[in-house]
């Protein structure tokens, strides 16, 4: 089966991992700092926390930003179901704002739609690697006095007219799932500008333990001394997968070059296909493309999903639109709130795209594609 994803491995990344093995440090020692240092060079340096994965970071991101109940979250329906359901958990009321038609990224002017002064965050998706109108967004956030968070998961490495990914919102969420654009196997990161946003972040992550003596509530009762003064949870990253992920960032150019070549590669051999709509792309983002996402029209998604992976092409769909799940209808929430989001569900087929696919396999692809729907 030709995967839709995968990771990336080389001997690099192996010795990496073996040198952390052999070292004192198997978690909170030197490589953790490292990676986080490393991160910052492609969040325009702006500083980064990692964390265990990306729902993680999420969960991180909206404690920072001190959501808890009686607030709203606006986000996009067309994402992974931990972009709403971390601040579900917090007790926020999510409210979902439709995406751009063509982008399949939440639509500004659906979110301005639906702020009111209880909007805490309005929450946007890079989809498939494609930011997010955030110059628009903030426009929005501004008007009710909300933060914006990035769920970067599928975007680092890219950026907004000429501002990396990560360097656009208050907070900015990565995932270092395999599929993704590096991998430190299971692992995530949040960033932040703002030093009190990352502090909270840091803490929450670090199960809300406070070691610096100037921010005790009570006398230090000596060198052992810290204090819990906010609940927090351990989202910590071991040293071991930080050196995983120091490896790969090093190679994160490189990741990003194959993966803009290949979906090139992509438009060109599928732009003659019948009854398929291509990805589209603004003038002003270099996206670090996630995803290869195609639109199968006439009712047929089903039919190419079924007929591709029969032929040992593994295809996904990204995604079910969040409020479809029942965890979300028992909340009231209901089908026909985000038509765009719907539809896009309705049409979406993510092809293979991962650094490693050979032009052979993606002819096999593009062959297997013209063969159903020529």
């Amino acid at each position: 089966m030709l995967p839709y994803g995968k990771q990336t491995i080389e001997d690099s990344d192996i010795a990496a991992v073996t040198e952390a093995l052999r070292s004192d440090w198997l978690t909170t020692g030197p490589q953790v700092d490292a990676f986080e240092r490393d991160l910052a060079e492609w969040t325009g340096g702006v500083p980064v926390t990692v964390v265990s994965n990306g729902t993680a970071a999420l969960h991180v991101a909206y404690a920072a930003a001190g959501i808890k109940a009686g607030d709203e979250v606006v986000t996009t329906p067309m994402t992974f179901v931990a972009t709403a359901s971390c601040a579900t958990i917090l007790g926020a009321e999510v409210v979902f704002a439709d995406v751009e038609e063509d982008t399949a990224n939440l639509d500004p002017a659906a979110a301005a739609a639906v702020t009111t002064e209880r909007t805490k965050v309005i929450a946007a998706v890079d989809y498939a690697g494609h930011p997010a109108e955030y110059d628009e967004l903030r426009k929005v956030a501004d008007e009710v006095g909300a933060l914006v968070l990035a769920d970067a998961a599928h975007a680092i490495g890219g950026t907004y007219k000429g501002r990396f990914v990560g360097s656009l919102a208050d907070l900015t969420t990565f995932s270092f799932f395999p599929t993704k654009n590096l991998t430190t196997a299971e692992g995530g990161g949040v960033a932040s500008p703002d030093s009190e946003l990352m502090k909270r972040a840091r803490r929450f992550k670090g199960i809300g333990m406070i070691r610096e003596e100037a921010d005790f509530a009570n006398p230090t009762d000596g060198g052992w001394y810290y204090e819990v003064q906010e609940f927090g949870v351990n989202y910590r990253l071991p040293d071991v997968l930080c050196a995983l992920g120091r490896a790969q960032l090093t190679r994160l150019g490189a990741f990003k070059a194959r993966r803009t070549a290949l979906r090139a590669r992509y438009n060109e051999l599928l732009a003659d296909v019948p009854g398929l709509r291509l990805p589209v792309e603004r003038d002003w983002v270099d996206p670090a493309y996630h995803l290869y996402p195609v639109r199968v029209l006439d009712g047929r998604r089903r039919e190419v999903y079924d007929k591709l992976r029969a032929a040992g092409i593994g295809v996904q769909v990204n995604y079910i639109p969040v409020y479809w799940h029942p965890a979300y209808a028992e909340l009231g929430y209901r089908r026909g709130m985000c038509p765009n989001a719907e539809k896009f569900y309705a049409e979406e087929l993510s092809l293979p795209l991962f650094p490693t696919l050979t032009e052979n396999d993606q002819d096999r692809v593009v062959e297997a594609l013209r063969t159903i729907l020529g």
